[in-house]
């Protein structure tokens, strides 16, 4: 007997019973606004099964490796960084101890933007979202008693990120390992800040010039080191649909690629060592094929516009981290669930590397309660779900494959518009990706205002919540002893050394010259973030609103 066709089905069989009980919608939608059909079959499939490659295989959609989890699982990593770098490296051994498999380090604003914490512009916001970290001898007591040489570090940070890694090299030397054993990612994405973000300090193009430093130094010695971590995560924080967050972050990768190859490195030199980081939102089937989608853009991208010829040049890496957006003030234990949720979208979705948030973040810094049972969310999907057992299980599934090649469809279509303009720097220079991003955000917060998009205990189903009893505080103790000893560093170090190593990368910054190594050199003098972030602003200068580019 011949097999109906989807419209016979949908005529025949649907259409009465949906007559008899209407559907509870009109239409149904993805998160990125694709409808949704009621079923799918081999009919909705671009390409049939049979032109589909395996995992390990270019473009990778099924993954870089060909056994994935089978063979070793991601990275487990949770966020941490609290009000100094003696209190966050307790926090950085609790979690060792609890199973984390590598560490991964929340800077401070002040940090972030290049000020040291006793800057007027500090005051108020040390410690509140990440450590402050001001010289060699924060960076010390970070990592006093962890082992470099046996641990995997990402570091969150964009404007300082030369400065910060420095830092670690540095220490890395102190505890004599060399730069060759270290193992980890600096996310040094300065393109999302000027699109979404807002924590950076020098104009565009030499924001770019200290990136590609970076890429030359650690191709040089870092070899095991990831030079940047190419972020959608926070655009998509700020508002931006799956196909956004995976079309600007792909369009900023080109222009980090294109700049390097300008700088005059050779494209498999350092491809290999980009990683990108995005988010896994809460609406499951759309957040695996955007990562299905993401690895297939990126490996024909490398492979057809930049002539890449190595294979790990098209592979496509990157860490995921559940979506902090997504949480709640309103019953905060909602917020496991949710987490639990997107987490197991990154794993289907064959990410490297996972940070699940925990429930007490919309309302303060996690305690050590909270982040181990997000840890343990992480564990018990690995070794108790059975998604791991094989590789890419939802492959196959008509609606994930049809999904998988629209996104990538309306992706290429904004990524092409990005080119067509000049690239990246000049999209933002003309506030295109902000401004799709203000857009989509409005319509979301709409739909919550409206009850068209339910947000459980916050527009529907609102409960008196009870208050969670033990939240993370802020330690004014931890933080003056982080003052005083900034402090005690500008007076018991060498300042004419410090000096004339500030003197020395102004210079090379005004002349061209690779700035990471005299930063290396600051660093070790045991110059302060702030003193080298200014020495770079003498020549720089700083960016003020996007809209003044």
């Amino acid at each position: 007997m011949a097999s109906k066709s989807k419209r016979q089905w949908m005529d025949s069989t649907l259409g009465p019973v949906r007559d008899r009980f209407p559907e509870r919608q009109e239409s149904f939608q993805s998160s990125s606004g694709f409808d949704i059909e009621p079923v799918y079959t081999h009919e909705d499939l671009v390409t049939s099964y049979e032109n589909r490659e395996f995992p390990g295989e270019f473009p990778f959609t099924r993954g870089v490796q060909p056994n994935m989890y089978r063979g070793r699982l991601w990275t487990m990593r949770q966020y941490a960084g609290l009000a100094s770098p003696a209190e966050s490296n307790r926090r950085f051994k609790y979690l060792l101890e609890q199973g984390q498999t590598g560490l991964s380090v929340a800077f401070d604003l002040p940090t972030q933007t290049g000020y040291d914490s006793d800057h007027v512009l500090a005051s108020g916001e040390i410690g509140r979202t990440g450590v402050p970290i001001c010289s060699l001898a924060d960076m010390e007591q970070l990592f006093d008693g962890i082992p470099l040489d046996k641990v995997s570090t990402s570091m969150t940070i964009n404007a300082t990120a030369s400065v910060l890694l420095a830092m670690y090299i540095a220490v890395a030397k102190k505890q004599g390992v060399s730069e060759s054993a270290l193992a980890g990612t600096v996310q040094n994405d300065i393109l999302k800040e000027y699109i979404a973000r807002g924590t950076y300090i020098y104009p565009p193009e030499s924001s770019m010039k200290l990136v590609t430093d970076l890429f030359e130094y650690c191709r040089e010695n870092l070899p095991r080191w990831n030079t940047i971590s190419i972020s959608g995560y926070h655009m998509s924080e700020a508002g931006a649909n799956a196909v956004q967050e995976l079309a600007f972050t792909i369009s900023n990768g080109i222009e980090y690629v294109r700049a390097a190859v300008k700088a005059g490195l050779d494209i498999d030199d350092f491809a290999g060592r980009l990683s990108f980081f995005f988010v896994a939102q809460s609406n499951l089937f759309e957040e695996i094929a955007k990562f299905r989608a993401a690895r297939r853009i990126w490996a024909r991208t490398m492979r057809e516009s930049f002539g890449a010829q190595s294979e790990r040049s098209c592979m496509m890496r990157f860490h995921t981290q559940t979506a902090g957006v997504s949480l709640t003030a309103q019953q905060p234990d909602n917020n496991v669930i949710r987490s639990t949720l997107q987490a197991l979208a990154a794993v289907l979705g064959g990410t490297q590397s996972l940070h699940v948030n925990s429930r007490d973040e919309a309302l303060a810094l996690p305690t050590e309660e909270s982040v181990q049972l997000s840890l343990r969310t992480q564990q018990i999907i690995a070794h108790e779900s059975g998604v791991t057992d094989t590789v890419d299980p939802l492959a196959g599934s008509y609606y994930v494959e049809r999904l998988t090649d629209d996104i990538e469809d309306e992706a290429m279509k904004i990524i092409k518009r990005i080119e067509d303009s000049g690239g990246a720097v000049q999209a933002i220079r003309s506030g295109y990706q902000s401004g799709l991003i203000h857009e989509n955000a409005y319509r979301v917060q709409t739909g919550v205002e409206d009850g068209t998009r339910i947000v459980v205990g916050v527009n529907q189903y609102q409960s008196p919540a009870p208050n969670i009893e033990k939240l993370q505080t802020i330690s004014r103790e931890e933080i003056e002893g982080h003052l005083k000893r900034l402090s005690n560093v500008r007076e018991q170090r060498d300042n004419s050394k410090v000096s004339d190593a500030l003197k020395e990368l102004t210079l090379a910054s005004q002349t061209g010259e690779n700035t990471f190594p005299l930063i290396l050199n600051c660093v070790e003098a045991y110059s302060t973030l702030g003193e080298i972030s200014d020495a770079l602003r003498l020549t720089f200068g700083e960016q003020g609103d996007f809209g003044a580019f």
